[in-house]
Formats: C-alpha cells, structure tokens, sequence
C-alpha cells in the first residue's frame, strides 16, 4: 500500500523560510568563533570506537556582538592620537614634511584592510560629521591625499562630491551639509598579478532571465541584438549555442583598472583574452554563470558551493517575475549567507504595469522573515555609489595608531541593491559597471593556515598534462611543492607534486587563501582525478576521510517526516554524493525543525573539516547545516533513549 505524499501547509512552508536566515546567521557565527584568533585551528570532534566525541581542547567561547563594536569609534583608548585627521589634510595647520608621513600610514592602513582598494570620505570625520571644507580647502586635501596615494603606488578617483561643483556633483542638494566632501576612491597598483584584487560573483535565475546575455554585454562589451548574440560567445557546448540554455559553469571575468575604468581594447570589436584582462587590471571581477533550468540544479548548487562565491548575482526577468528556479537560487544564496544583488532585466519588452508587479512581488520576497533583506532600487549615480559604500565590510579607524578595524557587516549583509536594465538599449547599465567598481572585497581567508585546496574541475592539457582548478581554500603553495590529492574509492592519497600554478590563465609562482587557481600536477592521470577531491600538503602523517559525519541541520521543505534510512543528494563545498541519515537526536523531523543527525556518505568516504557548510537535497533544497564533527560512534547514538527502547525491542522479540 502506498501512502500518498501530503502536501505542505501554508503554515509548515512558512515555518522552514522564517527559519532559514536564522540558521544561516547561526552558521556563520559558528564558522567565525573556528577562526577566532588566538586558537591553534577548530577544535575537531571525532568519534572513536571506544568513547564518546573527544575535543582537542575545550575553548571558552565569547558571543560576538557585531553591533557593539561602534563603541571602538569613539576612540576611548589612551592611545589616541593628537594629531586630528583634518590637520593631516590641510598643509597649512601643520609643517608638510611633518604630518604627510601620518596621512601616508592612515592611506596605507585603509588599502590594507580594504585588499587592495578603499573608499575615503574626504571632508568627513571619523563619526560623520563635516568638516565644513570650503571649496579651496578642499582643493588642498584633495592635493594631499594624491600625494599620498602615490607614496603608497596607488591612483586616486573621484566618484562623487558636495558643494564641489564639477561633473561628477551630486545630484540631490541637502541644505544641512554646507561643507565641501566627496567620496574618492583610492586603489593601490597591484606588483604583480599574484596582488591584483579578486572578487568572485555567481550568476544565478531561472531559466531564459537573461543571465548569459548580461555577462556578455558586460564582459564583451556592445548592447545585444535581442536574439541572443551577446551570449554566444559565452557557451561552452554546441547543445547550449542551439536551445540558448546554459547547461554547465561558464566562467567569465571582468577587469578595472587602478582609475576605475574598464579594461577594454582599444581597437573596435576585438575582445581581449584572459591574460590581457589580468595584466592591465588592478581589480578582477570572476563571474560564474550557472544554469537556470530545473534539469540542471545539481550543477547550478555545485557551482554554488565549489566557486565560493564572495556575491550572488540574481537575474530576474522583468516580464516574468520571481519564478520557477528563482526562488530555490535565492534561499540557496540566503543559505550560504551570500550577500545578494539583483539585476531585472528586459526593460525594453516589459509593459509598465508589468514591470510594478514585479517590483512589488520581489520586494514582498526580500523583506520576508525568511529573507529580512533591505531592498535598495537603484536609479541614479549616488544612489549607486552611498549604497557601495554601505555594503563595505569594514573600515579601518582613521587614527593611524588605531588597528582595530571598525566592523559593519551587521548593516550590510541586509542591505540588497537592485539594478533594472535592458541589455539591447544599455539602460542602467553605467550604473551596475560603477557599482562592480567600487564594490568591497568580502570573505574570511586564513593564509597561515594548513594548505587546502578544493577541486572543483579537471582537465587534460597537450604537453602540459593533468590540469585542476578550484580555489584556495587555506594556506600558501608554491610551484614545485610536494603534494597529496585525494581521496580516491578506497580513501587514499596520491602523491604528486605542483608542475605549474595560473591564475586567469596567467602563470604564477604563488597562490594564497581566498583565490581561484589552476595547478598542473606531475605524474597523475586525469582519470585519478575528479571533482571534489582536496588537494594538502605533503606531511609525515596521512590525511583522515571519513565516510560518516554529525552535523546540525536545519529542515527547509519537506512534505512529511524525514527518520534514519532517508536518502538525498548531499553538498558540501565541491563534494556532491548520496547520503543516508544514520542517526537523529530524536525520533524524527519536520520541516522547520533543528537537529543534529548522523550522516554516511553511499558511494565512498570524503575529506571533510568541521564548520563547513552543507546542503542536501532530493529534487529541491531539503535542508542546510554545519559540520559539527568528523566520524560517527554506533555505541554513543545521538539519541539514547529511542536506541534503548530498540534493544527493549529486539530482546523482547
């Protein structure tokens, strides 16, 4: 007898999308108390054959509250110095040769902390208020910070000011602000390409949302013809050129120089190749299109999770709305804790009312409980450039003796801008160029970490051989160092050594934590390789897989209860298998619900850290969670009670 699969109330359904943007905060609060400073790597939990989960040490963990950190501005340390920012910027308070040297270390702890870039508020103090510059005292600070962007190799680039005048002038007049200001954007040359700035957005909607022709009429330059000649280019397979639908993860990539502009040729029509792009750019944009149709999900989440992305790019065509595959994009985006950024596109087919409905319902969806996103329509220059500056990370105190970064990533995550253009007229799309300018570096990387490299696609190359590519997850790697990959079917290892190292096809000796690479590998087929395998250091004691794990989870969706024995599709960065619940903490499940459950991996055993972030699936998004411990104890169950009431069970029979 069959039973009949219920369908789900308005009620359950809520009940998971409420929960899901609190998990995901949950999960990243854990992640972040594993790379606290101070602590030798997370405390690993395995399970043994003879006791309960052991640590190796117990850590005493304080709760961080980000929102309390605006007190570390109102410079309260002893420490603070005499020197004001404003008498940095005007040479006539003070001897020039006296505090330039102070500017030039407050510009270089700005670049530092911003990877690379920041954004300076000149006529602003600390805690906002104005300096009241009048337009000749502008002039002088603006003189200075040039001069002292240049003693650091960086060029300077006005975005937008106030009571200025010239041609990039604000638009809307505040009558409070008497004062001259303007946000200037400050971008040190990179040394060689191992420094350029790399930032990695995954492009993701449903099917047909115009996803390929954006990063074509980006990345290519020139408008679309409205039949999709702007993403032939961008197709990796015949099939995909004849339907126009992405069926794999394209990658593309996009370049600004040190002033801000797009890296082009300057030819008429001729597109410049990779290593062009990353030689004459001082920042990288690396899009990842992924595919819209239902068909092709386990490919889209894989590329979700193996490309680490630092933004998520949802494309919604304007004449559709929310639909189909847009919403499981944005939960999977939402899971991940991905800051989000939207594109509605085909402006130039979409009647006006339309165009509201649209609007309303994608506003409707970003302000829900399961969102609480803060949506920001974008139509004009400052809007655009105020709503960069709000998503910044972090900026670093302007007092040259102060370290301590300033967080505001408790704003920014919820902030969510909205872009609307048309890729056959180029409507606004000036403004989405301006804001992948100026937008901040964002993502937490430990460069003195272990080695971990993550495999996320392999290839074989003529006369080079054996190619993976993915991205840095931990630590630092040479060319020529020695090195294991793995695991294979029975969980092993193989050692190898680093041929060669490219980055956007460039070749490099280095490659540290956060950055996407290709290594040649000596003395392995391509057929040994696959993807997700990790690739570690060589050491004296081999590396652990495990074929089970524990992680606390978070039920999204499902129509009835989930017990041990269910199967799904699960993903943890770039591993996608089949997992089977071998344990739960109580007797079972349901959408809305938080547990801890055992996992088993079917097919073969995977190298896997606590914290990572997982999701499992069985057709649609079912849950996400966290690893919370490597290995499984049959003799230790997650719940005691249900597996003494089993023995009962088993004995009475």
């Amino acid at each position: 007898m069959t039973v009949g699969v219920q369908k789900q109330t308005l009620h359950e359904r809520r009940k998971g999308e409420s929960a899901l943007s609190e998990f995901a905060d949950y999960v990243e609060k854990q992640q972040s108390l594993l790379r606290a400073p101070g602590q030798n790597g997370p405390a690993v939990a395995s399970s043994s054959k003879t006791g309960a989960p052991k640590k190796k040490a117990e850590v005493n963990i304080i709760e961080y509250h980000a929102e309390l950190d605006m007190i570390d501005s109102l410079e309260l340390a002893d420490t603070t110095s005499n020197i004001r920012l404003k008498e940095l910027l005007l040479q006539e308070l003070i001897e020039d040769e006296e505090t330039l040297p102070h500017l030039v270390d407050v510009v270089r702890a700005r670049i530092d902390e911003g990877h690379g870039e920041t954004l300076f508020d000149l006529g602003l103090e600390d805690n906002g208020e104005s300096m009241a510059f009048s337009k000749e005292q502008w002039d002088v600070a603006l003189d200075r910070i040039r001069r002292a962007a240049t003693a650091v190799d960086a060029d300077c680039r006005i975005l937008i000011t106030r009571n200025v005048g010239g041609s990039v002038e604000a638009e809307t007049v505040n009558e409070k602000e008497k004062g001259a200001s303007g946000k200037i954007l400050v971008r040190q040359k990179p040394q060689t390409v191992d420094d350029v700035v790399e930032t990695r957005i995954a492009v993701v909607g449903n099917v047909d949302a115009g996803k390929s022709t954006m990063l074509g009429v980006l990345v290519k330059g020139g408008l679309d013809d409205g039949r999709g000649k702007a993403r032939v280019n961008l197709f990796r397979h015949k099939h995909e050129v004849e339907s126009g639908r992405t069926s794999s993860v394209g990658m593309e990539i996009m370049g600004f120089d040190t002033h801000g502009e797009v890296v082009a040729s300057n030819v008429p029509g001729r597109k410049l190749s990779w290593e062009e792009i990353g030689n004459r750019s001082a920042k990288v944009i690396s899009f990842t299109d992924l595919a819209g149709h239902e068909r092709y999900l386990r490919t889209t989440v894989f590329g979700l999770l193996s490309s680490s992305p630092n933004y998520c790019l949802l494309m919604v065509a304007a004449n559709n709305g929310l639909i189909g595959m847009s919403k499981e994009h944005l939960g999977i985006a939402l899971a991940l804790n991905v800051p989000v950024m939207v594109v509605i596109t085909k402006l130039d087919i979409c009647p006006p009312h339309i165009l509201e409905q649209t609007i309303k319902q994608l506003t409707g969806i970003l302000k829900s409980p399961g969102a609480r996103k803060i949506p920001i329509y974008i139509k004009n220059r400052e809007e655009c450039i105020n709503t960069a500056v709000r998503i910044q990370q972090s900026s670093v105190a302007l007092n040259p003796t102060e370290t301590k970064p300033l967080q505001t990533q408790f704003v920014s995550q919820r902030i969510c801008p909205i872009f609307q253009v048309s890729n056959v007229t180029g409507e606004s799309l000036d403004l989405v160029r301006t804001f992948l300018n100026i937008l901040p570096h964002h993502g937490h990387y430990d460069a003195q970490a272990p080695f971990e490299f993550h495999v996320n696609d392999t290839f074989s190359v003529p006369f080079v051989g054996t190619v993976v590519s993915g991205v840095v997850k931990s630590g630092l790697i040479h060319a020529g160092d020695a090195v294991l990959i793995g695991p294979d079917s029975l969980g092993q290892f193989t050692q190898t050594t680093i041929r060669s190292i490219e980055r956007k096809r460039i070749p490099v000796p280095v490659c540290s934590a956060g950055q996407s690479a290709s290594f040649a590998l000596k003395r392995v087929r391509r057929k040994e390789v696959r993807k997700g395998m990790v690739v570690l250091p060589k050491l004296d004691t081999p590396p652990k897989v495990h074929r089970d794990f524990v992680a606390e989870v978070l039920i999204l969706s499902h129509a009835t209860t989930i017990r041990t024995k269910y199967q799904a599709m699960l993903h943890v960065g770039p591993v996608s298998q089949t997992c089977a619940i071998i344990d739960i903490d109580r007797a079972f499940v349901r959408t809305g619900d938080r547990a801890t459950v055992a996992f088993r991996f079917v097919q073969r055993p995977e190298y896997l850290t606590v914290g990572d972030r997982l999701l499992f699936r069985e057709g649609k998004t079912k849950g996400l969670g966290i690893v919370k411990s490597v290995g499984y104890d049959p003799s230790h169950p997650l719940n005691p009670d249900a597996a003494k009431e089993g023995d009962e069970a088993t004995g009475k029979g």
